[in-house]
């Protein structure tokens, strides 16, 4: 069985992306009553407030909770995680090291997905020690792919997957804020605005997922002294660029602080 620790947002969108095939087989620890009606009744699955239950059904144990409250969540599995048993960690910061050492077991995968996981389009990022088989590693590869598209990595550079992908949406989100207040502020109606910028959005990235640039859209777009260039103009003099590498450094750091 595959068991969630967590029954939030990151943990449903990975329940929606498995449970045609694997319903029966998913049990989720959750403490919000409501939570845990909604999620069975939605997704068919099995639910209980008990962690100690979910980890002594299941043998692939997926964490799907906040850093803050990992130390608390690993005290009280602990005891119970058996050699066969695989832990997924989806928590942001939490490194491979901190896990193996409070689970006392090497079969640990530490995962960063990504919100747009919850229409099965997101991009998760997998790292593991080598001791762990091919056939698991397939399992929870499986697993990540459901919900959109996976890469493996290295764990250093794990921090700088949740700043670039697992932050990234929002970020992008603020930019979408942008062009909206700014063709609201020009005299068009919110509505338009948005659907005007969020099309523009899904269009430009269907184009780069051709294997197009985005050095070379930019060009293509961008026409000498004309509108694309005068509005590049003003980001390159307030510093887009920097403000944006900034902001993923910082984002980067603070993983680092919460795994520490």
């Amino acid at each position: 069985m595959i068991g969630f620790i967590g029954g939030g947002n990151m943990a449903e969108a990975i329940i929606k992306g498995i449970a045609d095939k694997h319903a029966r087989d998913i049990m989720v620890s959750e403490p919000r009553d409501e939570r845990r009606a909604y999620l069975e009744k939605t997704y068919k699955i099995k639910t209980t407030s008990n962690n100690k239950e979910v980890v002594n059904n299941c043998r692939i144990i997926l964490l799907a909770i906040k850093p803050q409250n990992m130390d608390e969540v690993t005290s009280e599995i602990s005891n119970m995680i058996s050699p066969d048993k695989i832990v997924v960690s989806i928590a942001a910061g939490i490194t491979l090291s901190y896990l193996s050492s409070r689970l006392k077991t090497s079969k640990i995968i530490r995962v960063m997905p990504n919100t747009p996981a919850i229409i099965q389009e997101g991009m998760s990022v997998m790292s593991m020690c080598e001791c762990i088989h091919d056939k698991e590693i397939g399992l929870i590869r499986d697993i990540f792919m459901s919900i959109g598209r996976l890469l493996v990595l290295p764990e250093k550079h794990m921090d700088t997957v949740t700043a670039l992908s697992g932050s990234g949406p929002a970020f992008i989100a603020l930019f979408l804020e942008a062009m909206i207040e700014g063709g609201v502020k020009m005299g068009l109606s919110k509505r338009d605005a948005f659907e005007l910028a969020v099309q523009t959005l899904l269009g430009t990235a269907k184009l780069l997922d051709t294997g197009m640039s985005p050095e070379k859209l930019r060009e293509m777009v961008t026409s000498p002294k004309g509108t694309t260039a005068a509005g590049l103009k003003v980001f390159q003099e307030k510093g887009f660029i920097d403000i944006v590498k900034d902001a993923l450094q910082a984002a980067a750091e603070r993983a680092k602080e919460l795994g520490r």
